[in-house]
């Protein structure tokens, strides 16, 4: 592993993808694996990790700080900046994963996105879904690994908990802040937020 991340291998990794075509800000920054394998018209911004196993379609784009290991990334999709793409994970055509999000075994479909300060664990998210900022699976017990899926045209508001074993089913609206534990039905609104409480003219004592 030391051998791979010397200034000599890098060198020759990057040049090598130079001339394929790959756009670099920053080339000296940016590391890769000897198993990389990326497609047309790829651009990657400085600071940008590349681990083994990870397979790059076309017209992606992957900002700064972002690590990528064991996973696939089909055509035009974009991620990052600051953020972890982990083993297992497959990012389908079109889809965003932004800023400080970390994927883990899960599946994210077209067009969907999970834009901000997000954890998306042992999941199944379909196509034209939106995750919000703040969003959780929650796909370990204690015990084990449980599985979340999010069907086609869901919608999750922010600062939502989804507690596995749990589905989501199509065209669903998650409220903001909500902690998720049953089944969501087909075109439905759910919510688990308390009301909120206003004392007037309240004084610190």
């Amino acid at each position: 592993m030391k051998e791979l991340y010397s200034n000599k291998i890098q060198n020759k990794l990057r040049n090598r993808f130079l001339k394929t075509g790959v756009k670099m800000v920053g080339p000296e920054t940016i590391f890769f694996s000897d198993d990389t394998k990326i497609g047309k018209n790829v651009t990657i911004e400085p600071y940008v990790v590349i681990g083994s196993k990870v397979k790059i379609g076309n017209n992606v784009i992957i900002k700064s700080f972002s690590h990528l290991e064991k996973c696939q990334i089909e055509n035009k999709v974009e991620i990052g900046p600051y953020a972890r793409i982990r083993p297992d994970t497959i990012l389908k055509e079109g889809s965003k994963i932004g800023n400080f999000v970390e994927i883990k075994k899960s599946v994210v479909g077209k067009k969907s996105k999970v834009n901000h300060l997000s954890y998306v664990g042992d999941s199944n998210i379909g196509k034209s879904v939106n995750i919000g900022a703040g969003t959780i699976t929650c796909n370990y017990d204690g015990i084990k690994k449980n599985k979340t899926i999010i069907k086609d045209n869901v919608f999750i508001g922010s600062n939502s908990s989804l507690v596995a074993p749990v589905t989501i089913e199509q065209k669903s609206i998650i409220g903001a802040g909500s902690v998720i534990t049953k089944r969501v039905k087909m075109k439905s609104l759910a919510l688990t937020r308390s009301l909120q409480t206003e004392i007037k003219n309240y004084k610190r004592k």
